[in-house]
């Protein structure tokens, strides 16, 4: 069965994006097992509604004509043929969902054709607190068993948990926030704040920029985005703390500078941002690549934004659906999750949704 542990704070106020926002109060839906969707045009211009009726939906994963979502709240869905189907999760820890911490990154295996394994970063709680882990499951029909731990302790809080998981040439990524703790990001021998990198039984690689050590990159705030183009030059997304959002050119061993450096701000021994938003906020999230371009999720934003990696520029490339968590893209087509149901958006009768539209 799956553990979730809410935790309420309606009064609580955060400054996850730079800011100031109260977060509400989380409950988890008692809903039907099984909820229709719309698999109609949402607007003239060819975009159309895969799912709806998401709850703080966080990342997603396709295989052949199947979606699994994950949910801040602890729920790991599928959609298949306009149905969203719950999935029962067994776990060793209960997820705890207090703010931004609880069910967050799903990436599945290379082979989960043949293996029907997957890979979940989770909050959880022990006697320090709130911490992350990032663990293994194997799905038999709609129950999904934890098989294995690959890396916990990873320092928590009600925000700044980062969370994104992402496999790229037979390694696993991680993206860790600095858990309202700052110094941490520099800090090499603490995995917040940083971009980490591991097998897929969660040993450390062979080849790494530090000795016995999962870090790939450090000085990060709150990454959430990971993607690499064809050419493999791998980028992050990561949100500022007032504005200054940031998309980084990742490279091993590298020092982006957080908390003492941001926007242009750079030392000898640190990586100026590929770029940022300047006074401006995105709160960025979810990142893919297509081709030669960047495709990144905007919360605050409230936008899908493209990013031209040669001129180093960055637009609003879809708008008007409110805050968008995560993105994908498959075979021309670009698929995004809305986030308006996470105590910051304003969200309609139908929200959250996962859309697809098709790319020029």
């Amino acid at each position: 069965m799956k553990k979730t542990l809410m935790i309420g704070f309606a009064a609580s106020v955060l400054t996850a994006c730079g800011v100031e926002s109260v977060e509400e109060e989380s409950s988890e839906s008692n809903g039907q097992n099984q909820r229709d969707t719309n698999d109609t045009d949402a607007t003239e211009t060819g975009e159309n509604v895969v799912a709806d009726s998401l709850n703080s939906p966080w990342a997603m994963q396709m295989h052949q004509d199947e979606w699994f979502i994950t949910d801040r709240d602890g729920n790991l869905l599928m959609v298949q043929d306009g149905e969203v189907i719950d999935q029962t999760l067994n776990l060793s820890e209960e997820i705890v969902q207090q703010g931004e911490s609880g069910l967050l990154g799903f990436v599945l295996h290379p082979d989960f054709e043949s293996n029907q394994q997957a890979f979940l970063y989770h909050s959880y709680q022990d006697s320090e607190g709130i911490k992350n882990r990032v663990i293994q499951v194997v799905r038999n029909e709609d129950v999904w068993e934890e098989e294995a731990e690959l890396l916990g302790n990873i320092p928590g809080a009600p925000t700044h948990n980062g969370g994104r998981l992402a496999v790229f040439e037979g390694e696993l990524y991680v993206t860790t926030g600095d858990a309202e703790d700052p110094s941490l990001s520099q800090d090499v021998d603490s995995l917040a704040g940083k971009i980490l990198k591991m097998t897929f039984d969660g040993s450390i690689p062979s080849a790494m920029p530090m000795e016995d050590s999962y870090v790939w990159s450090y000085g990060h705030r709150n990454p959430q985005g990971l993607a690499w183009l064809e050419d493999g030059t791998m980028y992050s997304s990561e949100h500022g703390q007032t504005a200054l959002d940031e998309v980084n050119q990742i490279e091993p061993g590298n020092n982006y500078g957080w908390p003492d450096y941001e926007g242009d701000e750079t030392s000898d021994d640190t990586e100026a941002p590929f770029i940022h938003s300047g006074d401006d906020t995105w709160a960025p999230s979810g990142l893919v690549a297509a081709g030669d371009q960047l495709y990144m999720a905007g919360l605050r934003g409230e936008a899908v934004y493209e990013v031209n990696v040669d001129e180093g520029e960055i637009s609003s490339f879809i708008e008007g659906y409110g805050r968008i968590r995560d993105v994908l893209v498959k075979d021309n087509q670009l698929y995004f999750l809305t986030n308006n149901t996470d105590g910051r958006g304003n969200p309609d009768d139908t929200d959250d949704k996962l859309i697809e539209v098709e790319l020029n």
